[in-house]
């Protein structure tokens, strides 16, 4: 490995997936090294256009695209074309590692099965991610995260009901947890190859994924646990783990879990130390369901800015967490000196900032962001390496086997 190297520097990722989840597995191998190149269809994979869709944040710049599909090359196929597939099968025989989260149907159809490519290339991770899985009747389901994450994993009905406006969850956040799940199952395979010296499959789904973020409450449930009603902010059963407001508008949430000592702190931090040994509210049983006590909080709490809250509550050791608009997120300092962004240089609007991955090794720096291609950006350049001529390559071209851009594209 060499000093200018990454830790998965020289592997080959081919990123044969659309929307979100297996390509952000890809995004993530991409940050530490790996080459990755995308296929997708000549008309661009859906996902392009995902941030330009109604209900999505509105911007003139393609933000979605521009997160996922950084640090990639672009590759467009058409694989309804023959010539194409074998494009795709020449490429696979030389990768590392497959990312697909094709449905079992329309892999069948392309032939990007493992059955289909396990001959191609016996050292090769194939990695699949799916909605449902990979048995039973809902196999070839379209999932989304929406759906198969969210909402069969039971995560929707806690977090939501029908008078909760849409009850949409927010783009994306099922899938990148999907996709943290997927690199954990290739980088393992990886290592298991180096045992071993041969390839394997790994598999998750967005409906197994969800179920493990939701695993407490099922398993709750597995054991014929009894769960309390909803409540809202106003009935809370515990009211210092409850939501609250700030002269400025500002929202948090306590969570004080110390039953005997986090009366006491929070009295002090709004000034109200003789309500410490009110019987009313002093100990939990008190507290427990008591409205008193959120209309009290509600009371103390609007007559100062989350500024003074703030060093209120840390200088009595009150745990609470402040609920960012989205973009205060974006302007989080805590995150910049964390490294939880990172930084494109975009060739007209010069530095612009994105996310990290959020994992991290000591002594390894991620790579810089590189802008997200074009549709078939790199596609001249591929299909050379792997020994197409000139000629060859326009055949395709023409016959709209694969795709290339126009000279005058401009970045996302």
């Amino acid at each position: 490995m060499n000093d200018s190297d990454n830790l998965l520097s020289g592997l080959r990722v081919i990123d044969c997936g659309t929307y979100i989840a297996g390509p952000a597995a890809a995004t993530m191998m991409s940050d530490f090294g790996a080459e990755v190149i995308k296929i997708e269809r000549p008309q661009g994979d859906p996902y392009r256009y995902l941030s330009f869709l109604p209900g999505m944040p509105v911007s003139e710049h393609n933000y979605c695209w521009l997160l996922d599909g950084r640090n990639k090359k672009s590759l467009a196929l058409d694989l309804r074309d023959e010539a194409a597939c074998e494009v795709l099968r020449k490429l696979i025989s030389g990768a590392d590692v497959f990312i697909t989260n094709y449905p079992p149907e329309l892999a069948e159809k392309f032939q990007v099965r493992y059955e289909d490519i396990e001959p191609l290339n016996p050292r090769l991770i194939y990695a699949q991610i799916t909605g449902y899985g990979e048995s039973g009747d809902d196999t070839n389901k379209p999932g989304y995260d929406t759906t198969a994450y969210w909402a069969r994993s039971g995560l929707s009905g806690i977090m939501f009901d029908l008078t909760t406006a849409t009850c949409a969850t927010p783009c994306g956040t099922g899938d990148h947890p999907v996709a943290l799940a997927m690199f954990g199952a290739i980088m393992l395979a990886l290592y298991r190859r180096q045992i071993t010296g041969r390839g394997s499959k790994v598999a998750t789904s967005l409906m197994a994924t969800g179920a493990w973020s939701n695993s407490c409450q099922i398993q709750a449930a597995m054991l014929g646990a009894e769960f309390p009603p909803k409540r809202t902010r106003f009935n809370a059963l515990v009211p210092l783990v409850n939501q609250y407001q700030t002269r400025d508008g500002q929202r948090f949430i306590l969570c004080c879990l110390d039953t005997k000592n986090d009366w006491g702190r929070l009295c002090r931090a709004i000034g109200r130390i003789e309500l410490i040994d009110d019987s009313r509210y002093s100990t939990a049983e008190a507290r427990y369901e008591n409205a008193e006590v959120v209309a009290l909080l509600d009371e103390a709490f609007e007559k100062k800015d989350m500024a003074e809250w703030k060093v209120l509550f840390d200088k009595h050791s009150v745990i609470f967490g402040l609920i960012q608009t989205i973009a205060g997120v974006a302007a989080d300092p805590q995150m910049k000196s964390n490294d939880v962004f990172a930084e494109f240089d975009h060739p007209r609007l010069g530095g612009v900032p994105t996310i990290n991955n959020p994992i991290n090794v000591s002594g390894v720096v991620k790579e810089k962001p590189r802008l997200a291609p074009e549709i078939g950006e790199h596609s001249f350049e591929i299909l050379s390496g792997l020994g197409y001529d000139d000629e060859a390559i326009r055949q395709m071209l023409d016959r709209g086997a694969i795709a290339a851009p126009d000279d005058n594209s401009e970045p996302a």
